[in-house]
């Protein structure tokens, strides 16, 4: 007779077999606003392509395209065909393009345009009588944010905001939220006028990366961490984006916005909340924002914003081998532009796990090489029973996400160099997305339009963070304000001379990513 051992690793009520599937959308179609945009065209389309390459889309699933360009059905296909071909993740496979295609629209007009929404209002109803929709749909707003007013009001006047029988209607937003607590109040409230909280989807693109929701797996799915991740042992966090190109052609969008506005308020910011944050009793959706908003909300501005903020624009210098021009040089940018390419703030969390580490958050362009990370680095040991000479240029450890590129995860300690003396060394342990799984992680597009269709929040700030991270910038941007030119630093470099000495101030020094 065969006894059964069960071990705390089973599920006695669970088929061993089961395996969890992938979740599919159901009927639905996707309207794009903006699809001649380049964020359609490298982004959204080529998501939508690869989320039915793998299966993950209804049979019947319908996308429409709404611009101000003299299309047919079939001028449009062609557009996102040739987005596919050139941006998509997946390879191309002409069974899956030809079942896309059928269910590609496109309505011409321009957000003013009274009679094409009425055209779009009727599209969507063919769709479902065409290609099964059953009267769900999305509508993306791949737009400038001062049009989104506009939209959503065509939206709700035809009717295509209303759902009914069952039905769903959804609105997603990109970032910016405004450009201060105010405008970001005023803008909520023109979308909570037409769309319930929850049929409101803003797109933070960040938080749809693989390494930004790993970092909730490795905190919360490991016990090693825990215990370590307080102010008893983490000296200090330093979350970095840099970026190694200019503002290219985005003059007309970046100037007047700036660094802080553009990653630092959403970004940077939801990096923060996600590292500090208590764990959650679920990971629904709300359960996770309540927890990241306590940490918004616990945020503290330094007293002397002189000395522990940073800003600046990049100057000619060298990238890549190559000469490059300076901001101010740039096409559309007026020579005496306030507008910071580089900005770097201290911040604190005002908590009983964080009480006394600092926050340093740097964002900026044409910096010494494009990485975004998070390094979470801890106090030094307390005591050291070796001769000097035996830890040269011993370091503190360090636990460090980077979220792209090289997707992983390093940790940096101190280790015996090999030999008859005691010589200890910095060394770092890797973990790479790309060595240890042999599916590639999918673009952060494809799983945040997936988490619309399926109604899905968990990865998308609503608006009472939105509001609170004004509140963390508008004061500094405020100071800003008033102090004329940001510094200036070589392009190549890793920003102005004052981001340097503010950390120095604090006897710390930025990580050399």
């Amino acid at each position: 007779m065969r006894t059964a051992i069960w071990t705390p690793s089973e599920n006695p009520l669970r088929d061993p077999r089961d395996r969890r599937l992938p979740k599919i959308a159901g009927p639905c179609s996707l309207v794009i606003f903006g699809v001649t945009g380049d964020l359609a065209r490298k982004k959204l389309m080529p998501a939508v392509y690869d989320l039915a390459n793998r299966g993950l889309l209804p049979p019947g699933f319908a996308l429409v395209g709404f611009a101000r360009r003299d299309w047919a059905d079939q001028d449009f296909a062609q557009i996102v065909h040739d987005s596919v071909r050139e941006h998509a993740r997946t390879e191309f496979r002409e069974d899956v393009w030809q079942e896309m295609c059928k269910g590609i629209r496109f309505v011409a007009g321009d957000f003013a345009d009274e009679a094409a929404f009425d055209q779009l209002s009727q599209t969507v109803l063919d769709l479902d009588r065409v290609r099964g929709t059953r009267g769900n749909h999305a509508f993306y707003l791949s737009i400038p944010p001062k049009f989104f007013g506009d939209v959503v009001q065509q939206l709700k006047r035809s009717g295509l905001s209303a759902s009914g029988d069952g039905a769903w209607r959804r609105v997603v937003i990109e970032k910016p939220f405004g450009h201060d607590l105010q405008s970001a109040r005023e803008l909520n409230a023109t979308i909570d006028e037409v769309f319930p909280s929850g049929s409101v989807f803003r797109i933070d693109h960040y938080l749809g990366k693989e390494t930004v929701q790993n970092l909730l797996a490795l905190r919360f799915a490991n016990t090693m961490f825990e215990p370590i991740w307080n102010a008893n042992y983490v000296d200090h966090v330093q979350i970095t984006m840099a970026e190694d190109i200019g503002i290219g052609g985005r003059a007309g969008y970046y100037d007047g916005i700036g660094a802080a506005r553009d990653v630092m308020q959403n970004h940077l910011l939801q990096l923060l909340a996600l590292t500090a944050m208590e764990e959650p009793l679920s990971f629904q959706a709300n359960e996770v924002r309540r927890e990241k908003e306590k940490v918004l909300t616990a945020i503290t501005l330094p007293t002397d914003l002189d000395r522990h903020t940073a800003r600046g624009q990049y100057a000619a210098g060298w990238q890549g081998g190559s000469p490059v021009i300076g901001f101010l040089d740039e096409d559309g940018i007026a020579p005496t532009s306030h507008t910071e390419t580089f900005a770097a703030v201290r911040l604190g969390v005002d908590t009983r796990r964080w009480a006394g580490v600092p926050f340093y958050l740097r964002t900026g362009k044409r910096l010494g090489r494009r990485v975004t990370e998070l390094a979470v680095v801890f106090k030094r040991a307390p005591h050291l029973p070796f001769a000097a000479t035996d830890t040269e240029e011993l370091g503190q450890n360090a636990f460090v996400v980077r979220i792209q590129p090289d997707e992983g995860v390093t940790m940096r300690f101190g280790s015996k160099v090999p030999g008859t003396q005691m010589e200890v060394r910095d060394v770092n342990m890797d973990f790479a997305y790309g060595d240890s799984f042999t599916e590639s992680s999918p673009e952060a597009y494809e799983r945040l339009i997936l988490d619309v269709l399926l109604g899905d929040p968990p990865l998308f700030p609503r608006h009472e963070e939105v509001e609170l991270g004004w509140k963390v910038l508008d004061p500094i941007l405020d100071h800003w304000a008033d102090k004329g030119l940001p510094d200036q630093y070589e392009s190549g470099t890793w920003g102005p001379a004052s981001a340097h000495d503010m950390l120095a101030r604090d006897g710390r020094t930025w990580r050399r990513p």
